[in-house]
């Protein structure tokens, strides 16, 4: 838990979302850990904020992460010269999927279907018994991001929310919900940011040392 320590250190303000950190952080290393992902969404600022953390999960943030010199070795093999060159650059990844990032397909289902449900679509098409789902969202009250949550519920995926201080609709389908202080959507967003920080930072060190 060093970096949910370090982070109250730095924030007092967020030491009320320790035990909401710890449910978050052991969700994530049991889904690493029985080879799942993270599915993760949001809106506006949110959306940036799910972007976000997949680039920090997706390849090394703090810390190496080579590939396994099994993989390394196929590389290799099926390459040559550019083969033995990606085993070098590649780096291990903690699979992350930001739903946001899918443009034509929200955009369909929202024109063929109803936009609010197009977070939970993804849900429905990606979300495997081993992953997880975080969701942002301000006010806790977002429609599409609440929607998704209820998606991963019915699936028995454990999901993650992100929201202000305020009670909200996540908490009545999200499985932890770290209420960070505030109600001023900039000032929520603020926090959330070295909230997410410390969650990758803490889930990376669990599977990767150097």
């Amino acid at each position: 838990m060093g970096q949910i320590e370090e982070l109250i250190g730095q924030y007092p303000c967020l030491a009320g979302c320790r035990g909401a950190m710890e449910r978050a952080l052991a969700i994530l290393v049991r889904c690493y850990e029985a080879g799942g992902k993270v599915l993760v969404c949001g809106n506006g600022g949110s959306c940036a904020d799910s972007d976000h953390i997949v680039g920090e999960l997706m390849k090394g943030f703090c810390k190496a992460r080579p590939l396994p010199d099994g993989l390394k070795e196929r590389l290799r093999e099926a390459g040559g010269k550019a083969g033995e060159e990606m085993a070098s650059a590649l780096q291990a990844p903690l699979p992350a999927i930001s739903l946001c990032a899918h443009s034509a397909l929200t955009t369909a289902f929202g024109n063929d279907a109803d936009p609010v449900y197009a977070f939970a679509q993804q849900v429905i098409g990606y979300a495997g018994k081993d992953d997880a789902l975080i969701g942002i969202s301000t006010s806790g009250n977002a429609k599409n991001v609440v929607a998704a949550g209820i998606a991963a519920k019915a699936l028995g995926v454990p999901a993650i929310g992100l929201c202000g201080e305020a009670p909200c609709a996540m908490d009545e389908c999200f499985e932890c919900v770290i209420h960070v202080p505030g109600t001023e959507t900039h000032r929520v967003q603020e926090l959330h940011l070295p909230v997410y920080h410390a969650l990758c930072m803490a889930v990376e060190g669990h599977f990767y040392t150097e």
